[in-house]
C-alpha cells in the first residue's frame, strides 16, 4: 500500500505515533475498562489527564502564570464573537488588521458587538503581503487591536508581532501556534482553534492575561464569558473531553520532538525546501511575497491551470492528497503541519518535479 501523506489545512493530519496510540487506548485506557470518551469530566481521571495537558502545554508555550489557559468548544470562529463579548461595550472601538478571509471572518463577527476599526487592509495586493505597521491607521485607546498571524487559505503570515503598547493585543494562532516558539507575554489574548496542530476540530485553546477576566457584558452567554469558564477550570459544562485528550498526547508528542525549537527547525526546513522547489521550476508559482510567506500553508498555481486536475489525480495516485486549494482561490496548497514529515515534502517535491518533466 502507498504511504499517503495528508496535505489538508484542518482537519489535518496528527502525528503517527498519537494516532498508534489513540488506537491502543481506544477501548481501554490505562486499564480503566472504558475510553476516555465515556469518562465522566468531573471523575479524577479525566480531571487528571486535562491538567496534565495544561501543564503540559504552558511548559511549551513558556506561558506566564498571569495568563489562564481555557479549553473551549466552538472553534476559533466561537472566539471572533467572544472577544468583543468580552473586552468591548457598544461603544467600544476595537482595531482589525484585514489580512484575508479569516480576518474578515473576525472583523465581520466583531461589527455586530461593537465599532471596528479597520487599522490596514492589503486588498491592493490582493491579501499577498503585510502592510508595515507604520502604515496602520490605529484607535487611540482601542480596546484591543486583532490580527491573524497565519492566513490559512492564502498562505500569508506576518513576518513582525504588532507592537501595540498598552492596547491589548489578540490573535488568532490556529494555524501557527506550536509550529515554533511565541512570546506569549506580548499578547492579552491568543485563541487558536485545535484542528491544525493541537488535535481534533471542534476544540479551541483561549490563553487570556487574568487582568482582561472579569469585563464580559452582562448580557454575555455564559459558555462565552471568560471568568466563569477560567473559574471552573473550562467545565462550566461538559467540555470536549475526548478532543482534550488528543491534544493532551500531542503535547506530550511535541515535547518528545525536542520542543518549540525542534518544531521551529523543522518547519523552517520543510518550507524552505517546497518554496525552494515551486521558485527555481519556472512551471509552479507562489502569490506571497516572500517576507510574507507561510511555514504552514503553502498556495501554488501551475503554469496551465487546465493540468490542475490531472496533477491532482496522479498526486492521489501517489499517496499525496488534500492539495486542492481552497474553493475561493483555486489552484493547489499544500499544509504542512508540525505532524507533516519532511518525508512528506521530499514526496510532495519528487512529484512535483516528474509532473512537469511529463507536462512542462
Amino acid at each position: 500500500m502507498t504511504r499517503v501523506f495528508n496535505f489538508s489545512a484542518g482537519p489535518a493530519a496528527l502525528p503517527q505515533e498519537v494516532l498508534e496510540q489513540l488506537r491502543d487506548e481506544m477501548v481501554d485506557w490505562h486499564g480503566q475498562g472504558m475510553s476516555v470518551m465515556e469518562m465522566s469530566h468531573r471523575g479524577k481521571t479525566f480531571v487528571g489527564i486535562a491538567q496534565q495537558a495544561e501543564a503540559d502545554l504552558r511548559e511549551l508555550l513558556a506561558v506566564p502564570s498571569n495568563y489562564k489557559v481555557l479549553f473551549l468548544q466552538g472553534g476559533a470562529t466561537a472566539q471572533f464573537a467572544a472577544i468583543p463579548y468580552n473586552l468591548t461595550t457598544s461603544a467600544s472601538v476595537a482595531d482589525y488588521v484585514n489580512t484575508g478571509a479569516w480576518s474578515k471572518k473576525a472583523i465581520g463577527e466583531a461589527k455586530r458587538y461593537c465599532k471596528v476599526n479597520v487599522a490596514a487592509d492589503p486588498a491592493a495586493s490582493n491579501y499577498t503581503s503585510v502592510p508595515a505597521q507604520s502604515e496602520w491607521k490605529l484607535t487611540p485607546g482601542a480596546a484591543y487591536l486583532h490580527y491573524t498571524p497565519n492566513e490559512t487559505i492564502g498562505g500569508v503570515e506576518f513576518p513582525f508581532v504588532p507592537d501595540t503598547g498598552d492596547v491589548p493585543l489578540v490573535a488568532d494562532f490556529s494555524s501557527t501556534i506550536l509550529s515554533r516558539p511565541i512570546d506569549i507575554s506580548r499578547f492579552g489574548v491568543v485563541y487558536a482553534g485545535a484542528q491544525k496542530n493541537i488535535g481534533p476540530a471542534g476544540l479551541v485553546v483561549v490563553i487570556v492575561r487574568e487582568d482582561l477576566l472579569g469585563h464580559a457584558r452582562p448580557d454575555v452567554p455564559t459558555v462565552f464569558d471568560w471568568k466563569a469558564m477560567a473559574a471552573d477550570g473550562s467545565m462550566l459544562n461538559t467540555p470536549a473531553t475526548y478532543s482534550w485528550y488528543v491534544a493532551g498526547l500531542v503535547f506530550q508528542w511535541i515535547k518528545r520532538q525536542g520542543g518549540l525549537a525542534a518544531m521551529e527547525k523543522l518547519n523552517r526546513a520543510k518550507a524552505e525546501r517546497l518554496y525552494g522547489a515551486i521558485d527555481s521550476s519556472g512551471f509552479y508559482a507562489n502569490p506571497v511575497a516572500k517576507p510574507c510567506r507561510s511555514w504552514m500553508n503553502v498556495p501554488f498555481t501551475l503554469a496551465n491551470a487546465d493540468l490542475d486536475k490531472p496533477f491532482l489525480d496522479g498526486a492521489k495516485q501517489a499517496g499525496l492528497v488534500t492539495l486542492e486549494g481552497h474553493r475561493s482561490v483555486g489552484g493547489m496548497r499544500a499544509s504542512i503541519y508540525n505532524a507533516m514529515p519532511l518525508a512528506g515534502v521530499e514526496a510532495l517535491v519528487q512529484y512535483m518535479q516528474e509532473f512537469q518533466r511529463r507536462n512542462g
